[in-house]
């Protein structure tokens, strides 16, 4: 297979490129700095970006699958779906998996669907490496400050996702699908700074915040106000989607899903261990 990733460098991409290639699959990954993209030698790296129209043609040529990613930089929903598609079809792109950001359908999505290439969307729950905003307070406090304790999440590894693009784009039996993507337990915020603790071998507590204090940071932080209560409702009344442990990644890679210890592992650095 000949295969376009759309941000390679991603938390996604930059594991699905390298999966590919040990697979044996050619893979051209575009970034908007190659420069300074680090990818395995052997992935073939352009300068690029889906928003960008002008430069889709480039993209695609000569290429037979492609992982697409349905929102820009700032999460919202890319405004010209219509053309990254059509860039791919004149190419002779004829399988697609699209990276989810939320479940309405896109523009990207409806060209998708109607434009007679496979294609699978990953819808994956909130990614693991989210508690990657701890790790300062890990290494210079051993604690953790964090509100809402009770509030499980079936949280993923990026590279179960990659793993599940992978395999859709490469094998047969995923067109049309909607693959819902979870890790293989659902854990709180105490439980994820317990995993923390165990795998670095040192004590790091839990400091619960109140709901005012939570509140308060992210308006330091700069969100708005229709952010922040889009933030409170997911943390207060969150989608049973969220928490809800499936089997999915196991069903179609045929690996268990690794767990939120595998990737602290793999992480630890940024936690001081």
């Amino acid at each position: 297979m000949t295969i376009v990733v759309s941000g390679a460098t991603g938390k996604v991409g930059r594991p699905l490129v390298e999966q590919l290639l040990t697979a044996g699959h050619r893979v051209r990954a575009l970034t908007r700095d190659p420069r300074r993209a680090n990818l395995p030698d052997g992935a073939e790296v352009v300068a690029g970006n889906l928003s960008v129209t002008a430069g889709l043609p480039g993209v695609f040529t000569g290429m037979t699958a492609a992982h697409l990613i349905s929102f820009g930089d700032d999460y919202a929903p890319l405004g010209n779906g219509a053309e990254i598609v059509g860039a791919a079809v004149r190419a002779g792109v004829r399988r697609v998996t699209v990276l989810k950001g939320g479940t309405e359908k896109t523009e990207l999505d409806a060209a998708v669907e109607a434009s007679g290439m496979e294609y699978t969307y990953l819808a994956p729950v909130e990614f693991m490496s989210n508690a990657l905003e701890w790790g300062e307070s890990v290494r210079t406090e051993g604690v953790v400050r964090e509100g809402f304790p009770d509030i499980e999440s079936a949280m993923v590894h990026e590279a179960d996702i990659a793993s599940v693009a992978a395999t859709a784009l490469t094998t047969q039996g995923h067109a049309g699908k909607e693959y819902w993507l979870t890790g293989p337990e659902a854990l709180t915020a105490p439980e994820k700074v317990r995993v923390i603790s165990e795998v670095l071998g040192r004590d790091v507590r839990y400091v619960e915040l109140s709901r005012d204090e939570i509140v308060t940071g992210w308006r330091e932080q700069g969100f708005s106000e229709e952010d922040i209560a889009f933030f409170v409702m997911m943390r207060t009344r969150p989608p049973a989607a969220g928490r809800t442990v499936l089997p999915t990644v196991e069903e179609v890679t045929g690996r268990p899903a690794r767990t939120f210890a595998r990737w602290v592992r793999e992480n630890r650095a940024a936690f001081g261990g």
